[in-house]
């Protein structure tokens, strides 16, 4: 199973991103996905999740209300939409896949992981 992000780059304060994460597999469709990020200097963090079925989205206080999460499975594909970003959204994105369905802010539950991509906000 390989997994890959994509749409990160450099916006300025208050623009919108939307980065995309595409699973090489169909069985995409029945895993649990979740969206991590890592500033420098600091741990990786939960950003926003959603189970194998599109259904209960949640979100790290600190991106509520300006992130959404979605998934296409016909595509095999997840994606998260950010708006009004903040120079403290800066890090490096990450999508996983969690084999059973379910998500975690606990990253160690997550059985794929993408390469990640930058995100840059900045004037």
């Amino acid at each position: 199973v390989q997994v890959a992000e994509s749409g990160g780059g450099m916006v300025q304060p208050g623009g919108s991103l939307r980065l995309s994460c595409v699973c090489s597999v169909t069985t995409f469709g029945s895993y649990g996905l979740g969206w991590f990020r890592q500033a420098p200097g600091k741990d990786r963090e939960f950003v926003a999740g959603v189970l194998w079925s599109g259904e209960n989205e949640y979100y790290a206080d600190s991106v509520k209300g300006r992130f959404i999460i979605s998934r296409d499975n016909a595509k095999n594909t997840g994606y998260l939409q950010m708006s009004t970003l903040k120079p403290d959204d800066t890090a490096v994105y990450y999508c996983a896949v969690e084999v059973s369905g379910g998500f975690d802010l606990d990253e160690h539950e997550y059985d794929y992981w993408g390469q990640g991509t930058q995100v840059t906000v900045s004037s």
